[in-house]
């Protein structure tokens, strides 16, 4: 076989991606920090970057983000939206890739699934079921 094949890791991606969306990550958190995005919505809200995820070829870039607290997530993914343009010029001069790879904004869904989650944990219901398979592995 010629075509050298890239091994998936459990975490949805090559080495590769994940590092290169790493950088992404990073380059994106340090302009929010240095209040490098001009937009009245993103200065209004503290917003974290927990993952970039890249497409194989490196051209897409997947951001995920969530304001602190949820607070108005909509709100916040249009402002990214409509200051990707900028956004990819900045993250093209400082992570050094062949081609600037488009990008589009998703708001981060698994704090709020984590949440849901915990709260059906505590349920009665499951707290009975799980107290019972306890008792039988004694």
């Amino acid at each position: 076989m010629r075509h050298k094949q890239h091994r998936e890791t459990g975490s949805g991606g090559s080495q590769r991606q994940l590092r290169v969306g790493e950088l992404v990550r990073h380059a994106l958190a340090e302009m929010l920090t240095r209040g490098e995005v001009h937009d009245p919505v993103i200065e209004g809200h503290l917003v974290t970057i927990p993952e970039v995820r890249m497409t194989a070829d490196l051209r897409l870039a997947t951001i995920y983000v969530m304001p602190l607290g949820g607070r108005d997530a909509d709100e916040v993914v249009d402002a990214f939206t409509r200051n990707a343009k900028f956004l990819r010029g900045e993250i093209a001069r400082r992570v050094n890739l062949k081609f600037a790879p488009e990008i589009r904004f998703r708001i981060d869904e698994r704090f709020g699934e984590a949440e849901r989650i915990e709260k059906l944990l505590r349920t009665p219901a499951v707290r009975r079921d799980l107290a019972s398979d306890g008792n039988e592995n004694e």
